[in-house]
């Protein structure tokens, strides 16, 4: 049985040293422990070895058991940066990130950035990205405030479905993030609101029925996605303008969405997986955040009331299969 870890966060040194050089939106300074800080408004990243040292990760999956990763970037990504900036810089983390899936693709693969705030770069990045033989992207929950569902973005998706690709949502800073700037409420609490927000509007939009070839996955869990499903559907019942882009209600397409298991409650995990099945589930950790964890992720999943063909699918199987490994 392959373990592979679909959610987790990389900092290419290329990238990091492209900022330090500039120009850039970020300010980069460096911790008492040797770490490189990313300061953007409101928020600062620090870069600990498991997220910049390939080798220094290679060692701490094999400690934990994982076999393989499923590389991303993280929020918020180029997006702080311009528009031409922004696509420069998607493209330097993106060929680092398929050097490292090339020299090592027995532990490691990897889904491309994209320029967000450039809806044409981010095209133009899909297709090179796509030819060199990234199976999906991460998509940020919101590009700068503007939706996923926008229309702009429609012939990326196009694309994409005609690829079937992987495009994997994940939080960004939120819309209205000025009332979360205490207690870490921003990625605590907006952050999965931000992803349930992403969610619902691709679908009321009709986007998730016009491009039926997308493979959809969600971040922590799909934030309130499984929880507030019905509330969804009763809007669908309720309001007309929430059935005038799709012919069906949005549990059905929202159960045909992939979940990662960045919530490490089996009471979460559980009813997640009442509702869009155990062959929809990935496992994720989220390292090497501070709120990550491979042993919690492990842990969590081991403890589901579930047969070992369907933890094994959890696990790496049900990952495998969407990504083609």
């Amino acid at each position: 049985m392959t373990i592979i870890d679909f959610h987790n966060h990389y900092y290419p040194p290329e990238y990091i040293e492209e900022l330090r050089r500039g120009p850039s939106n970020y300010r980069v300074t460096t911790d008492d422990d040797g770490n490189p800080v990313l300061h953007s408004p409101g928020d600062k990243n620090f870069i600990v070895p498991g997220h910049r040292d390939i080798e220094f990760r290679q060692r701490v999956l094999d400690e934990a058991g994982v076999d393989k990763q499923v590389l991303t970037f993280t929020a918020p990504g180029t997006l702080i940066e311009t528009p031409e900036r922004s696509a420069q810089l998607a493209s330097k983390v993106n060929d680092a990130l398929l050097e490292i899936a090339s020299e090592r693709s027995d532990r490691f693969t990897a889904l491309a950035t994209l320029p967000l705030n450039d809806a044409a770069a981010s095209l133009t990045e899909f297709e090179r990205v796509t030819e060199l033989g990234f199976k999906g992207c991460m998509l940020f929950s919101n590009a700068n405030g503007v939706a996923l569902a926008d229309e702009r973005f429609w012939p990326l998706y196009e694309k994409a479905s005609n690829a079937n690709a992987v495009m994997y949502i994940h939080p960004t800073y939120p819309v209205g993030v000025e009332a979360m700037t205490d207690y870490w409420l921003m990625p605590l609490v907006g952050f999965l609101f931000d992803t349930t927000l992403a969610a619902a509007h691709l679908v009321f939009s009709g986007v998730v029925e016009r491009y039926p070839g997308i493979r959809w996955v969600l971040g922590h869990l799909g934030g309130a996605i499984p929880y507030l499903a019905e509330r969804l559907d009763r809007g669908y019942a309720a309001y007309a303008d929430c059935r005038a882009e799709i012919p069906k209600p949005p549990s059905e397409y929202l159960k045909n969405f992939y979940y990662d298991t960045v919530n490490f409650d089996v009471n979460a995990l559980e009813f997640a997986i009442d509702f869009a099945g155990a062959d929809h589930i990935l496992a994720g950790s989220d390292y090497p955040h501070q709120i990550g964890s491979l042993e919690r992720m492990l842990q969590s999943i081991d403890q589901l009331d579930l047969s070992a063909e369907a933890k094994a699918g959890i696990l790496g199987g049900n990952a495998a299969r969407i990504l083609s490994l």
